[in-house]
């Protein structure tokens, strides 16, 4: 697979309006600092419309690296990354992010798990992972409501298979819902859901 930061980097540089964004970041193995410089880098490289996706990683991805695998351990290293990156995008450093009064940031989440969904209401997004249907997204966009302290935008994200409707997940409450891929699709895939649209 392609480096993201490299791939998002010839993304920004060759697209207009697109959204882009890694999903997710094990922050937990990266230094807050350097994430930082290449999220600000990116931002402005698209002319601001960089989302920051973020959560634990998976451990069979980590272990073999000598990573932290606990995941208490992994979920204490992400609050404090995420709150470094806050502070090096609000003016830890220049140049600031080209979005104020920072970069978007979503969390992912494993369905079922409740801690993450609480992470998350903190940021600006949740991108849960195994949600099994929209039902699932309606109750965990309840749950957010509720843990959110302000009434500012939250985004709930989910993800379909190629050719998978939206509109069940849409009255459930997501306001993004991203087209899966396997690690090596055919062009000819990825053009058909770009052209077929949402």
């Amino acid at each position: 697979m392609a480096d993201p930061w490299v791939a998002l980097s010839a993304i920004a540089m060759t697209t207009e309006t697109l959204r882009i964004g890694p999903m997710v970041t094990p922050l937990a193995r990266r230094r807050a600092q350097k994430v930082a410089r290449e999220t600000v880098t990116l931002d402005h490289l698209s002319g601001g419309r960089l989302t920051m996706g973020a959560g634990l990683g998976d451990p069979a991805d980590l272990g073999p690296f000598g990573e932290v695998v606990e995941p208490r351990e992994r979920a204490r290293l992400l609050d404090e990354s995420l709150d470094r990156l806050d502070g090096f995008w609000r003016g830890g450093f220049h140049p600031l992010p080209v979005q104020r009064p920072r970069i978007p940031v979503w969390v992912a989440a494993s369905w079922p798990h409740r801690r993450p969904v609480r992470r998350a209401a903190r940021w600006d997004g949740l991108f849960p992972i195994g949600l099994p249907g929209p039902e699932e997204l309606a109750v965990l966009a309840e749950e957010v409501a509720q843990a959110r302290e302000d009434e500012g935008h939250f985004d709930l994200v989910v993800e379909v298979p190629p050719g998978a409707g939206v509109q069940r997940w849409a009255a459930a409450g997501a306001t993004w819902v991203l087209t899966s891929f396997d690690p090596q699709p055919p062009e000819s895939v990825v053009r058909e859901v770009i052209e077929a649209g949402p």
